[in-house]
């Protein structure tokens, strides 16, 4: 309950109003780069997941052809898994015995295993894998709405198929990017099992806090301050949304 986050108990035990819980939050150091982690975490997952959506999505909208279906497919795949499976899924190809250091080693790549787990990157390899199809779905609904006779028309008159893409294509297809991101983080701002199975501990974001108050310190009004500071990054993220991504109206 979000309104637990405003009221303490006093030395009489009684409960007050107070800002207490927020200000810890905003002025307290530890908490303060917990919620800096948060959103640069969430960041990096976004940015991550445009870089490999955008290739996916313009490929599977312009030259997929038959294999469309398939993509589709191993795009969606994913997501009808269990999240507990596709985390020790990735404790199985991520540990020091485990399928990657097993290839790595195999190729003379490396001379010892590498420690993946329990690291940050773990981290953001499972949020990427689980977010990644997200981004290309909103990316490759707006690509089939640009009209291709656009970029026809630019090559005809001598743009090249880059310029043609700089110019044109990549414009036009902002709103999915813009969409597509915001989705990505903020469902990067309240991933929890993924963090906690594959950071082990290395990652500490506001889920995880949450968790912990919630459940093993039971302050639930501290807990409560913690959500509403995530819904606030969401509603945030939503607002810059609104301002940055082209309105079709105006097209």
């Amino acid at each position: 309950n979000g309104v637990q986050s405003v009221y303490m108990r006093g030395a009489d035990g009684a409960e007050v109003f107070s800002l207490g819980y927020y200000v810890r939050l905003f002025t307290d150091r530890y908490y303060l780069g917990v919620i800096v982690q948060t959103i640069w975490v969430s960041f990096l997952a976004t940015a991550i997941c445009v870089l490999i959506g955008y290739p996916v999505a313009y490929f599977m909208v312009r030259h997929a052809g038959r294999w469309n279906g398939l993509i589709i497919f191993l795009l969606v795949a994913p997501l009808l898994t269990s999240i507990i499976m596709r985390t020790f899924g990735w404790n199985v190809i991520l540990a020091r015995s485990g399928v990657l250091n097993a290839t790595l080693q195999g190729l003379g790549l490396i001379e010892r295993p590498l420690r993946l787990l329990q690291d940050p990157s773990a981290v953001i390899i499972g949020l990427v894998h689980v977010l990644a199809p997200f981004m290309v779905i909103s990316i490759a609904s707006v690509l089939r709405g640009i009209d291709t006779r656009l970029e026809e028309a630019a090559q005809l008159l001598g743009a090249s198929r880059w310029r043609t893409f700089r110019e044109i294509t990549l414009p036009l297809s902002l709103e999915g990017v813009a969409t597509g991101a915001i989705v990505v983080f903020m469902l990067a701002n309240g991933s929890f099992l993924t963090m906690l199975l594959l950071g082990g501990g290395s990652v500490v974001t506001l889920p995880l806090l949450i968790y912990q108050q919630f459940l093993l310190v039971q302050n639930l009004g501290f807990a409560a301050a913690m959500g509403n500071v995530l819904l606030a990054l969401a509603v945030v993220a939503l607002v810059i949304q609104l301002r940055l991504a082209p309105r079709r109206s105006a097209r």
